[in-house]
């Protein structure tokens, strides 16, 4: 799989990665669980590594700590999590949460998550990775109407990751954000590339366009993902899936050709 580097480190981040709001907030039973193991899998055998959750996705957080464990292959895992709470002592008591459920004193990625008091929570992450607890500092936010704020805190603030929303379909990102985390050093983490899912199923049903072969896509998921990643601020792109075979057309996204600026445009032209 293609990889680009961290910014900050210049350390080469694989491009596909695996979101886990809802398909990972499952239960103990096996049938629940197997699909996931398998979905992670698919995307190491790939050369995969970034899994991104959260405390707000139901039990996502333990089912990755547990499969990680169970497979013993933390080593392969990039892992990416967030704090979501405010005041210092939550947010100090939800993240050593994390550390335990995801079964590691050591965490790749935690992100102050949709900005929630990010003035308490940014200090608290800088002392966990002078302490060498984490790795990597991030923010977050899916709504274009924070972007304002959001653009302001990475003017602001040194920062190793920067999470937004970004799709065909929903490129506002694209106008200040993506420049900006380009110009600040900034790694970008892309979620919700299918258009929040409604995207792609509108898609399906559609043949592939001819310029679908100039960059080696051999399915819409891979169309969409390649559309964020062909953006060269971009550093993964983190489409959340439960099903294998789902997580095996996405990773292919991390092979061959990406769109130039002009492909691009004729891409979103054709939605």
């Amino acid at each position: 799989m293609h990889t680009r580097p961290i910014p900050s480190t210049r350390e080469p981040l694989p491009v596909i990665g695996c979101g886990t709001y809802r398909t990972f907030d499952v239960g103990a039973g096996p049938d629940d669980r197997a699909p996931l193991a398998a979905v992670l899998q698919v995307l190491f055998a790939a050369g995969g590594s970034v899994i991104d959750t959260s405390p707000m996705y139901g039990a996502a957080e333990r089912v990755v700590g547990d499969l990680l464990a169970q497979a013993n292959s933390r080593s392969h895992a990039f892992l990416a999590t967030k704090v979501w709470t405010s005041g210092q002592q939550a947010a100090r008591e939800q993240m050593n949460h994390s550390f335990e459920l995801l079964q590691d004193l050591r965490i790749d990625l935690i992100q102050v998550h949709n900005l929630i008091d990010w003035k308490s929570h940014l200090p608290a992450l800088r002392d966990l990775k002078a302490m060498r607890r984490i790795r990597y500092v991030g923010v977050t936010h899916y709504s274009a109407s924070s972007y304002p704020e959001l653009e302001a805190v990475l003017r602001s603030e040194t920062l190793d990751f920067v999470q937004i929303n970004y799709a065909m379909n929903d490129t506002e990102a694209q106008q200040r954000i993506l420049p900006l985390a380009a110009d600040r050093g900034i790694a970008v983490i892309v979620n919700q590339p299918f258009g929040g899912g409604e995207l792609l199923r509108t898609l399906l049903g559609r043949p592939l366009p001819p310029w679908a072969r100039e960059i080696d896509c051999q399915s819409w998921a891979q169309i969409l993902l390649k559309f964020v990643l062909g953006h060269p601020a971009v550093t993964c792109v983190v489409p959340g899936t439960g099903r294998p075979e789902h997580m095996t057309d996405n990773v292919g996204a991390g092979f061959g050709r990406v769109p130039d600026a002009a492909l691009r445009a004729r891409m979103i032209d054709s939605l």
